[in-house]
């Protein structure tokens, strides 16, 4: 009898445990389809170098990241298909396709989603969702196991370089100009 009492709770629990993760889910899922554009200030670790700065995200496809104390003079644009990494200071501006950059999972909501869905869910001090992508890219995206705030993502590559991207948010849902959004043409 107390073996199937402990099988009972155990099962019972698992079974309680599986619906709590999935309700996370949703209630991630159902904040970020009231979302359509956030302002937030960043810090971006990559191969122990930090960053800091804001971005303007604007979904679908549309980011714009200035960098604060970077003598280069750095800005992130995404545009559509097209990302951007503008260094004023020297004038270059370098293009890629952002299909080919893991912003292409977070800057589309419906991908976000999708990503949201598909991932493994876990419970640490915030809500972890892991996802190992096509090009064997692992990203984990973090949110608030408390509001279901956006905290920010990690990208680890197949040669395990790392890319922390945390974020806290500003603003949602303001009104942007769009021009902060426009890419400059490639010089030839």
């Amino acid at each position: 009898m107390f073996k199937k009492n402990i099988l009972f709770y155990f099962l019972f629990g698992s079974l309680f445990f599986q619906n709590l993760l999935a309700n996370e889910k949703e209630l991630i899922i159902e904040k970020l389809r009231k979302i359509e554009n956030l302002t937030f200030n960043f810090e971006q670790i990559i191969n122990n170098k930090k960053e800091i700065g804001v971005c303007f995200l604007v979904f679908n496809n549309k980011l714009n990241c200035q960098y604060y104390e970077d003598n280069k003079e750095k800005e992130i644009l995404v545009n559509g298909k097209t990302l951007v990494v503008m260094q004023k200071r020297y004038n270059k501006n370098y293009f890629y396709p952002l299909s080919k950059s893991p912003f292409s999972n977070i800057l589309n909501k419906e991908s976000l989603i999708s990503f949201i869905k598909e991932a493994k869910m876990e419970l640490n001090e915030n809500i972890d969702l892991v996802y190992l992508d096509k090009e064997e890219q692992k990203i984990t995206i973090y949110f608030n196991k408390n509001n279901f705030d956006l905290l920010g993502w990690k990208i680890e590559d197949k040669l395990q370089n790392n890319i922390f991207f945390s974020l806290k948010i500003k603003n949602v849902n303001k009104k942007y100009n769009d021009k902060i959004f426009l890419i400059p043409k490639a010089i030839d």
